[in-house]
């Protein structure tokens, strides 16, 4: 299973969604995830790619990592992976 395929598994079950209900635009907000939900979402994310995502659950909005939508948790999460393997 590819990155995208597992965070967009992550998100569906935060958001207590079907997974095809998950598409990349969609903002946590869209999907009725809220702060908790999100730390929760970021929790599992790091535990699955054994990776440490920079998000300040305290203040979302002055992290480094863009949670704007779906599409940018990913590619923020492949960025993290790949500079963790090189």
């Amino acid at each position: 299973m590819d990155v995208r395929k597992q965070v967009l598994q992550i998100i569906a079950d935060q958001a207590m969604l079907d997974v095809a209900d998950v598409s990349m635009e969609s903002t946590p907000e869209d999907l009725g995830i809220d702060s908790l939900g999100l730390v929760e979402a970021i929790f599992s994310i790091e535990e699955q790619f054994d990776i440490s995502v920079p998000f300040n659950a305290n203040d979302p909005t002055e992290s480094d990592f863009d949670i704007s939508s779906v599409a940018k948790i990913v590619e923020g999460i492949e960025k993290l992976i790949a500079e963790q393997t090189s």
